[in-house]
């Protein structure tokens, strides 16, 4: 089975071979998140920082938000029994696409964002392909350990 998560959304799964994926990630950020003892995995595609920025928005989609979608995320995860302890982090995105004069940095402001959400929760990425000037898509297998990053025109690779 394949889960496709879009743009603000997530997916997570305690299934063995159910496979995870978001497409296009631009200034997005993908945010995988893989149990270090267990199959149980997720993934959020976060599209924006903060979600003071647009409450009505948070509101109908909190992982739209760095702010909002990783707490939402880890929260799944440990209904699933994904416990903080046992969580390795991966990133994937940030790309500074269609804003040629840096004018809003969001793919920075996204990472940024991410990174200060995971901290505050004592988490760190074990891997991260972020920023660039590429689209990027990545792909997830519940019970595997490697985040596989997909860029039209390269090579697929692994993190």
């Amino acid at each position: 089975m394949t889960i496709y998560v879009g743009i603000g959304e997530l997916a997570t799964s305690a299934e063995t071979g159910v496979v995870i994926k978001t497409l296009a990630l631009g200034s997005c950020v993908a945010v995988a998140v893989f149990s270090k003892r267990s199959p149980i995995a997720g993934l959020l595609h976060v599209q924006l920082p903060e979600s003071n920025i647009n409450k009505d928005l948070a509101a109908k989609r909190p992982a739209a938000f760095a702010d909002t979608g990783i707490p939402l995320l880890l929260s799944e995860l440990a209904i699933l029994g994904c416990k903080p302890p046992d969580v390795v982090v991966k990133l994937a995105g940030g790309a500074q696409v269609m804003d040629p004069n840096n004018t809003f940095n969001i793919g920075k402001r996204n990472y940024l964002a991410i990174k200060k959400i995971l901290w505050a929760n004592r988490l760190f990425p074990a891997a991260e392909e972020i920023g660039g000037e590429i689209s990027r898509s990545v792909t997830l297998v519940v019970g595997e350990k490697d985040l596989l990053i997909h860029t039209p025109g390269y090579e697929n690779r692994k993190i």
